[in-house]
């Protein structure tokens, strides 16, 4: 495949179809961004080349307007001693050289043309390899997350998270009794925690509601009583 005809595949693929119709869209877009980057080497090395080739066709035409310009002089001495043959033999010279300098300056011409494109190429070519790298950063970014969301729902369906979680209910039970023992080992020996104030306070109002319930209950026998007498 040519290099143009190449070039223009690649600036008219739909990456979008690619990658659609791809096993693995991960190792499909490495795979573009390659054959773009290699293409795009290939088109600067292409245009280098025809910038030499229009470097040095210059030169020769330069060359050949000096060639011309010593041939018309040439002809110009012969004429002036009445050598007309020598004269008119220079001129042909003079006509071969302006026709190489024309020629050449027909191939710069179409040498600046093929330049040109190669230019639009690529620049084409790098807006649709940023392009791809774009896409390759969210492709992995895609996956990356896919790939975790698959790893922690396998974590969690898995019999290892209920092991753990029942490690847990097994270290819990283990607290809750070692605080009992230390709560019973308190009431046995009398060390128990002393009553807050609020308790304090609290037991008074309860011994308060007591008397006054045991006065009730006096009063009450002291009249039954004295109906009796």
């Amino acid at each position: 495949m040519g290099i143009f005809s190449r070039t223009r595949d690649i600036i008219a693929a739909n990456f979008n179809e690619l990658l659609d119709k791809a096993d693995d869209p991960s190792k499909m877009i490495r795979m573009i961004i390659l054959e773009m980057e290699e293409t795009l080497v290939e088109v600067r090395a292409s245009a280098a080349r025809t910038i030499a080739d229009q470097k040095e066709m210059h030169r020769h035409t330069v060359k050949l307007d000096k060639l011309q310009a010593d041939w018309a002089d040439k002809a110009q001495l012969a004429l002036s001693k009445d050598r007309e043959d020598l004269a008119r033999a220079a001129l042909v010279e003079r006509k071969k050289a302006a026709d190489m300098a024309d020629q050449l300056k027909t191939e710069i011409t179409v040498l600046d043309d093929a330049l040109r494109a190669y230019e639009i190429d690529i620049e084409k070519l790098q807006t649709r390899l940023r392009e791809a790298r774009s896409r390759q950063t969210a492709i992995a970014a895609r996956l990356e997350s896919a790939e975790n969301r698959v790893k922690l729902r396998t974590l969690l369906a898995s019999e290892r998270v209920d092991e753990a979680m029942a490690r847990f209910d097994q270290l819990e039970r283990r607290v809750d009794y070692a605080e009992g023992r230390a709560d019973a080992l308190g009431l046995a020996d009398g060390t128990k925690n002393p009553p807050s104030l609020a308790d304090e306070i609290n037991a008074l109002a309860g011994q308060d509601k007591i008397d006054e319930e045991l006065e009730a209950m006096k009063a009450a026998l002291k009249g039954e009583a004295t109906k009796e007498a």
